[in-house]
């Protein structure tokens, strides 16, 4: 009987290439004659909207839109109002960065967002995104789990068993979420709305044979203006499920998804007279990435005691941790202000780009947030009051791993007024994504020359020594052409966990 090496296989993905952009973004806009003339800028607000990914020739295209809010005081009136536009955006990588790639994940956010007034009847606009992108490519992982041979060939063979994780399935779905929002009993009805934020969270994930079925909650947060011009400002939760193919997933996979909005309409219910109910219309992008964990069994090593044995190793690459989890960090800051504050009439909390550094053993994540809160003095004048928290969150993870992380503020800010100025609370979740890779060299391929049996003449028939430092029992039995076996047996041990590192051992010459 020939030697022969059994192949396995696994259809997989692996990270190809990522990439960070930035792009600037000005825009000049002139107020509609329906708005009031502006007589000074409260606030600008902007929420990026992902249209379009593409790969093309190893380069990554994203394209979508900034859909921007500015607040003003309105020239000789009270109150506030709004101007809404939109900014176009296009990015795109340099050279094939992302060779091979099949599929591109993209995350983008606004780094600045600033609004001037150029006139009263003009403002120009000028945002700086930052775009991530993450390209996955398609590979297959062939590797040499076993070997067969015949007695009379006396191969002996090193195998290892290995954990590892597959991405096997990359899973996308859009869809459209509509339902409506109430405000609470005793709140004033709207007569307009003034600015909103979305948050969606991801609760649950199961894979019911080819149906991924995800549930989660998107937080609703909305500054309005009542019909007597007072502004007021509601949060609600909505609770959502989809349902998404994903052909060939193998049973007890598990899946991580992201959602990314690509459009938002939400509007007064025009139904509703009073103005208490609210039509939530939201456009998404769902992305699940299914893994599949698996025991591997690797031929690392062969010999023959017999014959002339050589082979062939390959590198052989495997993602051999993967978590995905969320960890909440608890936030109290105050934010001073120069004067007397009445009433606050929004907090907002946006999450910047999350960074990753060690400490000691831990690994130690920090993000800047970018805290505002709109409000009235004591003579009704609005007014923001803004400022920058660092908020990190240290985690005992392998020092190898690659983490990924962003971080979200997923639940409505607290905020009260205090003697120093208004008082903030509020939440942070920073889900992460951590893996690790290990690399093992493995047998790819090995011929035995059955013609040229091995001359051990002049070989010591037994050879007394202790085990090295760095040596394996493997090692000690391959150097004296001999096998683990007989070693325990010459030195009456049952298990090569009992061979001893202080004490000499006997090694005899298997015979053939």
């Amino acid at each position: 009987m020939e030697l022969e090496l059994k192949t396995s296989c696994f259809d997989t993905y692996e990270v190809g290439g990522e990439i960070t952009l930035t792009q600037e973004e000005t825009a000049e806009t002139i107020v509609p004659d329906y708005c009031p003339d502006i007589a000074r800028i409260i606030e600008t607000d902007g929420k990026v909207y992902l249209h379009s990914r593409e790969l093309r020739d190893g380069k990554g295209e994203i394209s979508g839109t900034v859909r921007v809010t500015v607040l003003y005081t309105p020239d000789g009136e009270g109150g506030i109002r709004t101007l809404e536009f939109a900014i176009p955006f296009t990015a795109e990588s340099e050279n094939r960065s992302l060779p091979e790639c099949v599929y591109l994940a993209a995350e983008v956010m606004t780094e600045s967002l600033e609004t001037r007034m150029l006139n009263p009847r003009k403002v120009f606009t000028h945002c700086r995104l930052v775009a991530r992108l993450t390209g996955y490519r398609r590979v297959s992982l062939r590797f040499c789990p076993d070997a067969e041979a015949g007695p009379e060939l006396c191969v002996e063979k090193r195998q290892e068993q290995q954990h590892a994780t597959f991405l096997t399935h990359i899973a996308e779905k859009d869809f459209t979420f509509s339902e409506e929002m109430n405000l609470s009993p005793g709140r004033e009805g709207a007569a307009e709305l003034l600015t909103n934020r979305v948050c969606s969270t991801v609760t649950e994930t199961k894979l019911v044979g080819s149906k991924l079925i995800f549930k989660g909650i998107f937080t609703v947060s909305l500054l309005y203006r009542t019909a007597d011009g007072q502004c007021a400002s509601t949060t609600g939760e909505l609770p959502f499920s989809q349902i998404m193919e994903v052909e060939g997933a193998a049973d007890g996979a598990s899946a991580t998804l992201h959602l990314q909005l690509t459009g938002a309409d939400l509007q007064i219910d025009g139904g509703d007279p009073e103005g208490r109910q609210f039509a939530v219309t939201l456009y998404l992008h769902a992305t699940a990435l299914l893994r599949q964990e698996q025991e591997l069994t690797l031929l690392r090593d062969l010999y023959s005691t017999a014959y002339q044995l050589t082979y062939d190793a390959a590198p052989l690459s495997l993602v051999s941790f993967c978590e995905a989890f969320s960890r909440r960090q608890t936030v109290r800051e105050v934010l001073e202000i120069g004067v007397v504050a009445d009433s606050i009439l929004a907090v907002q909390a946006e999450c910047g780009a999350v960074s990753v550094s060690r400490e000691g053993g831990a690994a130690a994540l920090r993000t800047m947030v970018s805290v505002r809160a709109l409000y009235l003095d004591e003579g009704g004048v609005p007014l923001v009051a803004e400022r920058g928290v660092e908020v990190s969150c240290q985690m005992d993870l392998p020092a190898d791993c690659r983490i990924t992380a962003h971080a979200v503020c997923p639940e409505e800010i607290q905020g009260s007024l205090a003697d120093r100025g208004i008082e903030v609370r509020f939440p942070v979740d920073f889900r992460v994504e951590a893996a690790s890779q290990v690399k093992k060299v493995c047998i790819s391929a090995a011929k035995i020359d059955t013609e040229s049996p091995k001359d051990l003449s002049g070989a010591p028939s037994l050879v007394l020594r202790c085990l090295g430092r760095q040596e394996t029992p493997w090692d000690l039995a391959k150097q004296y052409n001999t096998t683990i076996g007989t070693i325990l047996a010459a030195n009456q041990l049952e298990a090569e966990e009992d061979i001893p590192r202080e004490k000499l051992l006997l090694i005899p010459r298997k015979r053939a």
